[in-house]
């Protein structure tokens, strides 16, 4: 069984301002745990891209009625194969199943950004947590570049 080697966890207000701080808490962690593991630069910079979605995202559509100081919680699990990312907000429940994904040389109004998700990492679920919570799991497995 796979054990967790490391996990951290931040909470910030449902404001984009904060997403610099968000990358630069993600960056801490993947300096002093991902990079000693053999993950490469490449493979961070694709995690922080994903994590810079998920969470604008959260702000934009899923807080975008409610008020700035709404909290959107992000965890961080390390195991031994894969790095986990859980952001959760309080918005409404959403199906990402029923975006189309973009056709190729047309344009569209959203979707780009589960589009890129699905692209950036291994696995990307959303559901609907018993506390009235939305998550979005984003996976990205081990060394395999």
């Amino acid at each position: 069984m796979l054990s967790i080697v490391q996990q951290d966890h931040l909470t910030v207000r449902s404001e984009l301002k904060y997403l610099n701080q968000v990358q630069k808490w993600f960056e801490d962690f993947c300096l002093q745990n991902l990079l000693k593991l053999g993950w490469s630069e490449s493979q961070l910079y694709r995690l922080n891209l994903a994590l810079a979605e998920g969470f604008t995202n959260a702000v934009r559509h899923a807080h975008h009625a409610l008020p700035p100081e709404t909290k959107i919680d992000i965890d961080l699990c390390l195991w031994a194969d894969r790095l986990e990312i859980k952001i959760w907000d309080y918005g409404k429940p959403f199906n990402p199943d029923a975006i189309a994904e973009p056709e190729p040389g047309t344009l569209q109004v959203g979707g780009y950004g589960w589009f890129l998700l699905r692209r950036l990492v291994d696995r990307v679920a959303y559901e609907r947590g018993t506390d009235g919570r939305n998550c979005l799991l984003i996976v990205k497995y081990g060394l395999a570049e």
